[in-house]
């Protein structure tokens, strides 16, 4: 759906919130998407070409995974009631039927699921919001961030948002952090979901809800609508994703499976995905390389550094519990 300005705020209003980095520095970590929203950027970007968001996909998939990303892609469930004019609109951009009321897979999303299988990715098929349950998915530290264009992670709880991450070499991924976020707004995670425009901004730090907003407003400046539904929208923010997240793994790429569903079943030239194959193949190996040679290079150094500061007795309790307890850090 998207909150009205919010990036334009955030810039304005609270610029450490955000940093800029390149694709390269999220290796590693397990990254969230919105598969709907990456669908329809292929969509949108070759909207006459019917494999377009397969192909897009696949070759944005491709991209992660020789960065050494570990992507899970979420599927949409029934999407909520608030988003249901977003949605048919966005399908009639596209020449689409709308599948608002559909409450079966559709024949293209088992399609992305089949790709995402073979190329040994982990899905997820979230019962509502997509988006919601990413964001849910990082502030529970099941992931490291979310990749998305949409803002309304960041209402919806997620703690670490990444935008523009995709295969382009020049692109900036602008990072935006909830916690640092809140802090210098002065802001609790239940307000934020009232957050608009500058103005509502300053509204929701004075009198903290929306409902003394409407008390308070002067309303023949600013007229409150009286269809106005902010109860619900606040709801769909609120609610946490009912779903029984999978223990996630990533397997190899089954090469000779994606050769045979998209070059044998669908109309794609052989020689195209064997090219896109073949590199990505040498360049996940010289990624490797490189950070193999980066660990041996930095353990030295540790081992060099651990013969002058030894560890004290305070800090190997603190390593012996985060090692017993087998948790993975949240992304910072």
């Amino acid at each position: 759906m998207g909150i009205t300005k919010l990036a334009d705020l955030i810039r304005g209003d609270a610029p450490n919130s955000i940093s800029y980095k390149e694709i390269g520095d999220y290796t590693g970590k397990v990254i969230a998407l919105d598969t709907s929203i990456v669908v329809n950027q292929f969509r949108s970007a070759v909207p006459h070409l019917r494999l377009s968001p397969l192909l897009g996909l696949f070759y944005r998939t491709l991209t992660f995974l020789e960065h050494d990303i570990k992507p899970v892609f979420v599927f949409d469930g029934k999407p909520p009631d608030q988003k249901r004019a977003v949605l048919e609109r966005r399908a009639q951009i596209l020449g689409r039927n709308s599948s608002y009321h559909s409450k079966t897979v559709s024949a293209q999303t088992q399609e992305f699921l089949r790709l995402l299988k073979l190329m040994g990715v982990p899905c997820i098929m979230a019962s509502g919001d997509g988006e919601a349950l990413c964001a849910h998915l990082v502030s529970t530290g099941v992931v490291d961030a979310v990749a998305s264009e949409d803002m309304d992670t960041l209402a919806f709880g997620g703690t670490t948002l990444l935008r523009q991450l995709n295969a382009k070499k020049e692109s900036e991924v602008t990072e935006y952090s909830l916690p640092k976020l809140l802090e210098t707004l002065q802001l609790t995670q239940k307000e934020i979901r009232g957050l608009g425009p500058r103005r509502a901004l300053k509204l929701i730090q004075q009198h903290h809800t929306i409902e003394d907003v409407i008390c308070h407003v002067n309303r023949k400046t600013h007229p409150v609508p009286l269809d106005w539904k902010y109860e619900a929208a606040r709801e769909l923010f609120l609610e946490v994703p009912q779903v029984d997240v999978p223990e996630l793994g990533w397997n190899e790429v089954d090469e000779e499976g994606l050769m045979q569903f998209l070059c044998q079943e669908k109309p794609i030239k052989e020689q195209k995905v064997r090219g896109r194959m073949e590199k990505f193949r040498t360049a996940l190996a010289k990624r490797r390389k490189e950070r193999e040679e980066a660990e041996r290079a930095g353990q030295t150094r540790q081992s060099r550094l651990e013969e002058y500061f030894p560890k004290t007795r305070k800090r190997q309790s603190a390593d012996a519990v985060e090692s017993s307890s087998g948790k993975r850090p949240k992304a910072k």
